[in-house]
């Protein structure tokens, strides 16, 4: 009874990783509209140390095509506008010399469409991932010396997990693809 537990945990984690994996990279697909998450792979040298851009500034966002940027420290606006641009994530900041703002700029058809196909893309690398975990859970089945009927009533059990997790990756994608063709 304990390897059945086990067998069914180990592949509910390993989807779940799946799905927050997904969850992760569907927030950095920008849809058009200003999130602070868009800042998110910004790295600075404070005192020593590569540090994310979201602690040593706040970062809001005014409307929904403005992020502003904050610092702590005054004398971080220069380094944290060469992070942007070196980041090359197609922003452009301005320094007003208290902030530094970006202005999100709208998205083409044509952009749209190419983000629709990104998030697609991660969508179907995360069944790829799922679809392995239910695979290791059925090999770890067959390995088992339980009963016939166990593994039966076990393999089901796994496909009912992996359909349910499948599923979860469809909604994700297609809230995403909402979210990214919505002008």
């Amino acid at each position: 009874m304990e390897e059945i537990e086990f067998i069914l945990e180990s592949t509910k984690e390993n989807m779940n990783n799946a799905i927050k994996h997904l969850e992760k990279e569907l927030l950095n697909i920008r849809a058009g509209k200003a999130n602070p998450i868009m800042l998110s792979s910004i790295m600075l040298d404070y005192y020593g140390s590569q540090t994310p851009l979201s602690q040593i500034a706040n970062i809001s966002t005014p409307d929904s095509r403005t992020l502003t940027i904050q610092p702590w420290e005054k004398g971080l606006m220069g380094d944290i506008e060469k992070a942007i641009l070196i980041a090359n994530i197609g922003f452009t900041p301005m320094n007003n010399g208290d902030s530094i703002i970006i202005n999100i700029p709208p998205m083409t058809e044509e952009r749209r469409v190419q983000l629709v196909k990104i998030a697609k893309n991660e969508s179907e690398t995360a069944k790829v991932s799922i679809r392995n975990s239910r695979k290791e859970a059925n090999d770890e089945v067959k390995k088992s010396d339980m009963s016939d009927d166990m593994k039966k009533n076990l393999e089901f059990d796994i496909q009912n997990i992996t359909d349910s997790y499948i599923r979860k990756t469809d909604n994700l994608f297609i809230n995403k693809e909402k979210e990214i063709l919505t002008v």
